[in-house]
């Protein structure tokens, strides 16, 4: 077992162990901490606790120490001269005719390192960009291209569905999602319904995956023989959330068609679910680009 505490330095952003030093830690307390950047000011996320060893990646770097007023005014002036650099670069990107789009900029807390974050369909040659910063600001120059989940996370926004974007909102890290999520799920294979302001499919389909896939498990699939209080029949429909299933029952030459409760039927023989098909237009390479992952900015 060792002792560590998690610090994160973004809202939301990862949460990284380091060696607290003896320091007794309290959540929400800034601290200076030692980085693969340099010295960072970060916010602790998780107080002094003992984890196991192969839970860490060693060697953890250190807290150098519990952050003081010089600390926090060194970071609100990094953040103003942050602003400003990010005017300059957008200039200097127009004057060099380059297809990128600015996302923020910031500086390390010793300002030792420049990072500007950007975004672009295509590689881009910005080597004489960064000679243009680096003569403008006398220390190191860093560009890195993020993507488009990256960039909604850092600008937030509102979802489809009226509430704060779930990047921006709480999750602090963006999983994978995919097509068959969304079909498991029986939503529309449309583009325009199932990705998110991204452009990627929506993170809510990872939240509910599991959920899914438990009830999945258990419940009939469409064309299940079953047997309810009123007879065996073949199941037509089924609401995966409320577990109500629509079973057609044939009688005396009639048929007629009763939801029932997953628990008052007995599935005699499934059926293998059908896969959800693409709306008429949608191809399948269209599909496929909603699945797009990311970059990773990370480097603490």
């Amino acid at each position: 077992m060792q002792e560590i505490v998690g610090v994160r330095f973004k809202k939301l952003g990862k949460i990284y162990f380091f060696d607290p030093s003896g320091f007794n830690l309290e959540k929400n307390r800034s601290v200076i901490v030692e980085t693969a950047r340099g010295l960072e000011l970060g916010e602790v996320a998780v107080s002094n606790r003992l984890i196991d060893e192969e839970k860490i990646v060693s060697p953890l770097k250190k807290v150098i120490r519990p952050a003081n007023d010089d600390d926090k005014k060194t970071f609100e002036e990094n953040e103003k001269r942050a602003q400003e650099a990010f005017k300059v670069c957008e200039e200097k990107i127009a004057e060099h005719g380059l297809n990128m789009k600015l996302i923020d900029v910031e500086y390390t807390f010793d300002s030792t390192k420049l990072l500007f974050y950007f975004t672009a369909d295509t590689r881009i040659d910005f080597r004489e960009l960064v000679k243009d910063l680096a003569a403008i600001y006398r220390t190191r120059i860093e560009l890195r291209q993020i993507g488009v989940r990256d960039e909604v996370k850092m600008l937030g926004g509102y979802g489809m569905c009226g509430r704060e974007l779930c990047c921006v909102n709480h999750l602090s890290d963006l999983n994978p999602v995919s097509i068959k999520m969304a079909k498991e799920q029986g939503l529309s294979l449309n583009p325009t319904k199932i990705s998110g302001a991204c452009g990627r499919l929506m993170c809510c389909l990872k939240n509910e995956q599991e959920v899914y896939e438990e009830k999945l498990s258990r419940l009939p699939n469409n064309g299940a023989l079953v047997k309810t209080p009123d007879g065996e029949g073949i199941v037509e429909d089924v609401q995966v959330l409320k577990e109500l299933i629509t079973v057609k029952i044939e009688k005396d030459d009639s048929a007629i068609r009763k939801v029932f409760k997953y628990e008052d039927i007995e599935i005699l023989k499934n059926t293998k679910r059908k896969d959800v098909k693409a709306e008429e237009g949608v191809t399948e390479k269209e599909l496929k680009s909603l699945e797009e992952g990311f970059k990773r900015t990370d480097d603490i």
